[in-house]
């Protein structure tokens, strides 16, 4: 399962010089960014996204599935994250595992994940082998294995996983399953969505054949198809192994909003692994693409990202009192990648000696001035460049993947991948007085709720004995 939020990968050159042109004054017009997208829809409701780029002999395919923690069914959380592994559990032609298999023998690198408002899976493969690809997604699509047997090698799988990236590492949960359950209140927002040990192990097999049969349908999906290859051949393969698969009767949208937060909360819980305390913030967000998100996608490039931002400078360079400042706006994930209530948030890990007060007043001391006056325009445009230079390095990412991952989220979310070339339109619209509204509704301490991670104290030496 891929929960990794940020990767180191290295721009691609055509991408790094867009991105030096467009940081310096009086070049920005002319190197404006332009993603080539070509989108359509299949008559049985499958999204198909298109872009073609000749740079490299190799393709990325996505197929994003808008199931995700969110509205995974009540008493089985976790359910939409063992269905994840299910998929790589053999299909009508393909065997277990077989599709992993399909895939690094042609030379290719996949993976799968699940997030609040999806799960998908992709591949990057030789731009010769896409017609595979597409043969084999359409085949788990159009009819999964789903047996007993799969299914308890499944549920030991996924409690594994949570015994070992949860319940046995120190800050296991923290913050990102700890964060989101302390803030909201709607339990599709609030529940612990890497699951409950015993929810895991209660699923029955015709719940995940009806959950397959409801959610893993071309009208709740979309494909993505990212490289090296002709328009035309792309969309009769297309056509091919997916026009054919039926339909789902979708269920309707379960009533996702959260009540605006009137009063700061504070959860406390030890961590018996932890070797030194934590503290995370978190305040709700903008509802996404409106002129306040876009807003707050730049005060998170103000106050979290990178070492020039205002919390570590004052929480590590100036007070010494951690040695970094993480967080951001989707945890497991970006800005973009989502669709329901989402937390602006930024965490620390520190010092035993510190009091968590002393950690929340020196947050307050850089975050409150922005709620009283218009950001500095110099500050804004740094944050502006700093922004861009995240959206290229995200696009990419991994062969491909990190701009089909964008596309798909704004076909998914949006019906509107186009949108991926209005970014940068968007963020330049913000003004400093903008940023300052935005501020005092969403960075109120009134909007903000802190979870503290205490170390659980240590048992005392039992005493010498007498020799």
């Amino acid at each position: 399962m891929q929960f990794a939020r940020r990767g180191a990968a290295r721009l691609a050159p055509a991408l790094f010089g867009l991105l030096l042109a467009l940081a310096l004054p009086g070049l920005a017009a002319a190197n404006e960014l332009h993603v080539p997208v070509d989108y359509y829809k299949l008559p049985n409701g499958l999204r198909v996204v298109l872009s073609q780029d000749h740079t490299a002999p190799t393709v990325c395919v996505g197929v994003y599935y808008r199931i995700g923690f969110r509205i995974e069914p009540k008493d089985r959380t976790g359910f939409a994250h063992l269905f994840e592994h299910m998929m790589f559990q053999g299909s009508q032609n393909l065997g277990k595992m077989e599709f992993v298999k399909l895939i690094q023998a042609n030379g290719g690198i996949l993976n799968g994940s699940t997030r609040f408002d999806f799960t998908n899976y992709f591949e990057v493969v030789p731009s010769n082998k896409l017609e595979t690809i597409l043969w084999a997604e359409a085949d788990r699509m159009s009819g999964l294995a789903v047996t007993e047997a799969n299914l308890k090698n499944q549920q030991g799988v996924v409690g594994n996983e949570v015994k070992v990236n949860v319940l046995n590492r120190p800050y296991g949960s923290f913050p990102w399953i700890d964060l989101p359950m302390a803030a909201n209140t709607n339990w599709y927002n609030s529940h612990n969505f890497y699951g409950d040990l015993s929810d895991i192990e209660s699923a029955k097999l015709d719940e995940v054949k009806q959950f397959f049969n409801t959610y893993y349908a071309p009208n709740n999906a979309v494909l993505v198809i990212v490289g090296d290859f002709e328009t035309a051949d792309a969309k009769k393969m297309v056509e091919k192994y997916f026009a054919g698969i039926k339909p789902a009767e979708l269920p309707p949208q379960p009533d996702l909003t959260e009540p605006r937060q009137e009063k700061e909360k504070t959860v406390t819980r030890q961590d018996t692994l932890a070797p030194r305390p934590a503290l995370a913030i978190g305040y709700h967000m903008p509802e996404r693409s409106t002129p306040e998100y876009y807003a707050m996608g730049l005060l998170n490039q103000i106050l979290v990202e990178g070492d020039d931002s205002l919390l570590h400078q004052e929480l590590v360079q100036k007070r010494g009192l951690t040695d970094s400042v993480e967080g951001g706006i989707n945890l497991i994930g970006n800005m973009f990648n989502y669709k329901g209530p989402m937390l602006f948030s930024a965490f620390v890990i520190y010092d035993p000696a510190t009091k968590p007060e002393t950690v929340i007043e020196a947050m307050d001391s850089v975050i409150n001035p922005l709620l009283s006056k218009p950001v500095d325009p110099k500050t804004l445009d740094r944050a502006r460049v700093k922004l861009r230079s995240s959206l290229y390095d995200t696009m990419g990412q991994s062969g491909g993947f990190g701009l089909m991952d964008l596309l798909a989220s704004f076909a998914l979310f949006d019906d509107n991948p186009e949108k991926i070339n209005d970014l940068v339109a968007q963020f330049d619209k913000v003004t400093p007085e903008l940023v300052l509204k935005t501020a005092q509704e969403y960075l109120r301490p009134t909007n903000r709720t802190i979870v503290e991670i205490e170390p659980a104290p240590k048992k005392a030496d039992a005493p010498a004995k007498n020799q």
